[in-house]
């Protein structure tokens, strides 16, 4: 197409900042939609190109000389429209069933978009366009996969989740999984980690779901069974006392209030799981028990105290972690502004020297000592004949 040809020569006269191609001429062909956005980093400028593809997108980077012959190629043969955004007009390209190739060309100050595309974007796991059903039932992402800007932060917050996941696993050679999700609720968050690992990592993922609501796991179990989630599975049960006799290769919990999540960290360690990920809440224990006369300051004003009584059970569990041989870290979820809840314990198994766990399991007894404190998950561990 010669006029296309032509086209493409005015739009990149200018600088080009953002191009999308919609709408599949072919409908079996592979991807939904292909973007091209303008970035920056300390080699210069390029181009990178998302694909779209139902369930996943497909990265590369490209030159601005590639650009133009690819947006030609691709309006060619695969799409019939285009949108593009270059620094000094906006283009809607449309080429109708015969051919016949319509323009819409407007004057437009782009220079905000310009910022916008040298900014450093996150890379987001879950992105916008992916159709992701448990997002869409959620009320997170419409039904072409856009987010919805009153969801924006949950987004965040979801992949922020999955990238922390992501980040312990991607080193790992893992073909099979057992993931056990203690107190999972309404279980949003579980479909989404069985998302990730089928449909992104394509590992063979087995979960089963836990939570002492009969109603939910009910829903639950029809849920997993309308997505097709085959090896998704929930059931009614208690973290404390909780029987399972295969091999569990992750735990998480999430918001196990207060004491239940000592006993799901307990159980995961009893089963010599590879992988925790929990996100503790309503830490009540520390706060009834902490005492201290050298250092009533800490306790003398309320909010401080409930604030350094949740800090110190966290401080605990990871180091109680560290002593059964678990590499153990204290990361921020989500942003303080959203919840005071922001703190997520990863831990995988790892050779820990003995020196290092002798030292963390001191200074748990130590702070036990000083504040008056009797840990749950102390206790448990103790009276296994563990610690």
């Amino acid at each position: 197409m010669k006029e296309l040809k032509n086209i493409i020569d005015e739009i990149t006269s200018s600088k080009v900042i953002k191009i999308v191609l919609s709408n599949k001429k072919n409908k079996d062909f592979k991807y939904n939609k292909i973007k091209f956005s303008l970035k920056e980093n300390l080699k210069g400028e390029f181009y990178q190109i998302e694909k779209y593809t139902d369930k996943q997108v497909f990265h590369e980077n490209i030159t601005f000389n590639e650009l133009k012959e690819q947006v030609l190629f691709y309006l060619e043969e695969n799409y019939k429209q285009a949108g593009v955004w270059t620094e000094d007009f906006t283009f809607d390209i449309k080429i109708s069933k015969k051919g016949k190739i319509l323009l819409n060309k407007k004057k437009s100050d782009n220079e905000s978009l310009v910022k916008k595309s040298h900014n450093k974007e996150k890379n987001y796991i879950l992105k916008e366009g992916m159709i992701i059903e448990p997002l869409i039932d959620l009320g997170i992402f419409t039904k072409d996969g856009k987010v919805i800007n009153s969801k924006y932060d949950k987004y965040k917050q979801i992949n922020r989740f999955i990238e922390i996941i992501d980040d312990e696993v991607k080193n790992k050679d893992l073909k099979k999984l057992t993931i056990l999700d203690f107190g999972c609720g309404k279980s949003y968050l579980t479909f989404i980690v069985y998302y990730y690992f089928t449909k992104i990592k394509n590992i063979d993922v087995k979960i089963i779901g836990l939570d002492l609501k009969e109603d939910v796991i009910k829903k639950c179990n029809e849920i997993a069974k309308r997505y097709n989630y085959n090896n998704l599975h929930f059931e009614l049960g208690d973290i404390n006392g909780f029987k399972f006799n295969n091999k569990v290769d992750m735990v998480i919990t999430l918001h196990a209030c207060d004491t239940a999540t000592d006993y799901a960290l307990y159980n995961a360690i009893k089963w010599d799981t590879k992988m925790i990920f929990s996100v503790p809440c309503c830490q009540h224990e520390f706060n009834k028990q902490i005492k201290s006369d050298k250092l009533s300051i800490l306790t003398k004003y309320g909010i401080v105290q409930e604030r350094v009584a949740a800090l110190m059970t966290d401080s605990v569990r990871a180091n109680l972690l560290e002593v059964l041989g678990y590499k153990t870290q204290l990361l921020e979820f989500i942003d303080i502004s959203h919840s005071p809840k922001n703190i997520l314990i990863r831990a995988s198994k790892a050779k820990i020297s003995k020196e290092k766990r002798e030292k963390a399991l001191n200074e748990v007894k130590s702070l036990m000592e000083n504040f008056n404190l009797s840990p749950t998950l102390f206790n448990l561990l103790q009276d296994d004949g563990l610690i």
